[in-house]
């Protein structure tokens, strides 16, 4: 292999995760089982990319989530759970676009299709009749016309009775533009309904949802506020203030929480919805017009994956711990693996699909290959002090960035060792910047805590 070019890169994202080949198999199995998963260790060694691979190997959301507006008690509107069969119906169930000629003559009028002197039709657009020069859209025609001024308003839309097996029903015909639809019985049902619904989690939706750092409304959903309270004529009503939380939009998918512990009292939030698999969405703010809307059973049958440090493990409610155990596995990552030559490809593997994954940076050939390979090693005997290729991949990937661009501003066609070298350089942090420039970390501090007294003095 001259570069990383020559490397077939898998097209799955579970395949493309190295050095965790126990937490690859439970994933898988945690994805098929529908179990929830608890991921234990340091940053950079893939927590979030097995929990993107989850979501990965998961069938497409079969239900979707809406409001109804409630006229009976706007403040509690009606949820409604649509399967993508009904969905699919509905949309069956749209206008049949007719010529100007198939509408009803009242109809035709009232839409500014037909001239009313002498009964020609021609497009809304029109407003002389171009049959017998009448204006179509004239109120009158009188002695009094002087005072008597002003257009009929064309309407976009007309309710019409028709008879139908003994009955009378209405029908809707509706102008868009040119175009003229027909609405019957049933159509106008399903067009009405959607008019008073607001889909909060649609049907063609992300089956991962990244919830890490996520506030209460984030996480749980809210009800936004309106000044009005509401109020039928100038206000919003309640039912399109309504907004999901990460817990509604991950259902029938991934919810992935990193540094969960950090979530505080929300775990316990966290824990009903697990347990019950649906959560209200109420206004969280008591100060708010929201506060007094209310939407029950919200569904989210979501995958728990959490993310956690081992020094952090034990900042997880019990209870929420014991709910994963319960119904799914807690994983402790790999930080390092092996130095074999079957490893030192998969570490090759992983630059190849960094760069790709990049799209800015060109490939690294062969000897730059062999630099982060010794990069790989020198970490693991660091952070482990093991004698082995670390698995903290975050750290890696950034010096593959950094050497990819420091070939991109000198035209190099590929990486290369020397940039590599310079990466590895310019990537170390500031604590280890001042202890290479200052002898120690603390001398530095010490000069910028002494430099600020200085400078006060000095004012």
């Amino acid at each position: 292999m001259e570069s990383t070019k020559d490397l077939k890169i898998p097209t799955n994202l579970i395949d493309q995760i190295i050095g965790q080949d126990e937490a690859v198999r439970i994933a898988k199995m945690a994805a098929l089982q529908r179990r929830n998963l608890l991921l234990v260790g340091p940053p950079g060694c893939g927590k979030s990319l097995i929990a993107q691979a989850m979501a990965s190997l998961l069938p497409k959301p079969n239900y979707e989530i809406s409001v109804l507006d409630n006229p009976l008690n706007p403040e509690r509107p009606i949820l409604e759970v649509r399967s993508r069969t009904e969905v699919e119906m509905e949309k069956k169930l749209s206008g049949i676009k007719l010529s100007i000629y198939d509408v009803p003559i009242p109809v035709a009028e009232k839409l500014g299709l037909r001239c009313k002197r002498c009964g020609s039709r021609s497009s809304a657009d029109v407003k002389i009749c171009p049959n017998c020069g009448n204006e179509k859209y004239r109120k009158s025609r009188s002695p009094f016309d002087d005072i008597i001024f002003g257009e009929e308003k064309i309407e976009d839309r007309v309710y019409y009775n028709i008879e139908k097996e003994g009955r009378i029903v209405k029908v809707l015909y509706e102008r868009v533009g040119n175009a003229v639809y027909y609405y019957d019985e049933k159509s106008l049902e399903v067009r009405e309904k959607n008019f008073r619904r607001k889909v909060i989690v649609p049907l063609d939706r992300n089956t991962f949802v990244q919830a890490t750092g996520a506030s209460e409304t984030e996480l749980l959903g809210d009800v936004r506020h309106d000044p009005y309270g509401g109020h039928p004529e100038i206000g919003v009503k309640p039912y399109k203030r309504v907004l999901p939380g990460a817990i509604h939009e991950a259902h029938e998918g991934i919810l992935f929480i990193d540094e969960v512990a950090n979530l505080g009292n929300l775990q316990r939030h966290l824990l009903t919805a697990m347990q019950e698999k649906k959560f209200p969405i109420i206004g969280r703010n008591p100060t708010s017009s929201g506060a007094s809307v209310r939407v029950d059973d919200v569904p989210c049958d979501f995958i728990f994956v959490g993310a956690v440090n081992f020094s952090d493990i034990n900042l997880i409610l019990p209870t929420l711990r014991s709910r994963i155990l319960g119904n799914g596995y807690e994983v402790l990552l790999n930080t390092y693996m092996e130095d074999t030559p079957e490893n030192r490809k998969k570490i090759v593997r992983f630059i190849a699909q960094e760069i790709n994954k990049d799209k800015r940076i060109p490939h690294a050939d062969k000897y730059a290959i062999r630099e982060i390979i010794e990069e790989a090693r020198r970490k693991a005997k660091i952070y482990d002090g093991k004698e082995g290729l670390t698995l903290r991949l975050r750290g890696l990937s950034g010096i593959i960035k950094l050497a990819g661009d420091l070939a991109v501003i000198e035209g190099s066609e590929f990486i290369e060792s020397k940039h590599v070298r310079e990466a590895i350089e310019r990537a170390k942090s500031a604590e280890q910047q001042a202890e290479k420039r200052y002898g120690t970390y603390y001398k530095y501090a010490e000069s910028e805590y002494f430099g600020k007294k200085q400078q006060d003095y000095i004012i």
